[in-house]
Formats: C-alpha cells, structure tokens, sequence
C-alpha cells in the first residue's frame, strides 16, 4: 500500500482531463499508521473491499462480479511484500491466513474468489451488499461475465 495513491479528475479551461493527488481521502497513507492499522481502517471506513495483486486473473474476476452487479469496490493493490502483512492481517484477527484476492464486505471477511461465487450463487451475496448499503434493493444481480 506504499504505492496507494487517489486522484480527482479534473478540467482545466481548454477541457483537457488531468489527474491531481488528493490529500483528504480516506486511502490516504499516514505514514505513522501501521500496515495492520492501516488495513483495518479501510475495511471500517469502506463497504466493500477488495485487496488484489497485479495480474492476478482471481482478482480481475472478483472485480468483474461486483462490477456486473452493479457495486464498484475499494479495491487495493498490493506489492509482493504487503501479502504477507494481509495474511498477518487475517490471522491476528482470527481469520485465518487468507491470501489475495481478500474480500471485505461490511468490515467482515468474506474469503476470495471461491467463497465469494459460493456466496453470489447462494443468493446472500446480493443481500449482504444491500444490508451493508453498497447497492439499493432495486437490483437483481444479474451477472453477465
């Protein structure tokens, strides 16, 4: 998460979209804040989460199932090294030693990508994200992937 950065999209006066940093976003970085509180606050101040590593084809699918339904998630990316903090992560709060990708909903972990098509397939996965407010009632969760 050293590399986490936000944006906001701009215009400036000749229409040309340019990226600025933002400094009072929720994933910004304190660096006096541990990895492992770090985590926490995100999963805390988020509906849902996801903590992804680069070309990792699980990851692309977890975010391809909330995107068909509709929820865009916070979605994370993790370097090499930050894994093994997640996976310190999951077993200091008793949820084992969970690898990427990591899926929070509601501040609970829901597992990766098996755990989470079990979830969908069993109908509760569209519940839990209208219980937790990250999609309104009125959507089916049709997955078109």
């Amino acid at each position: 998460m050293q590399g986490l950065r936000c944006y906001n999209l701009l215009s400036d006066d000749q229409f040309k979209l340019q990226l600025t940093p933002t400094t009072t976003s929720p994933l910004s970085i304190d660096a006096s804040e541990s990895t492992q509180m770090r985590i926490q606050r995100l999963i805390t101040e988020n509906p849902v989460n996801i903590f992804t590593r680069s070309n990792c084809f699980m990851c692309d699918v977890v975010k391809r199932l909330f995107y068909s339904i509709g929820v865009f998630p916070t979605v994370i990316e993790l370097e090499e090294e930050e894994v093994a903090d997640l996976a310190a992560f999951h077993e200091h709060s008793g949820g084992g030693d969970e690898e990427v990708p990591a899926v929070f909903i509601g501040g609970s972990c829901v597992g990766g990508l098996e755990n989470l098509v079990a979830l969908h397939l069993s109908g509760h996965l569209v519940l839990k994200l209208v219980e937790v407010g990250a999609l309104r009632s009125g959507n089916n969760g049709v997955v078109g992937l």
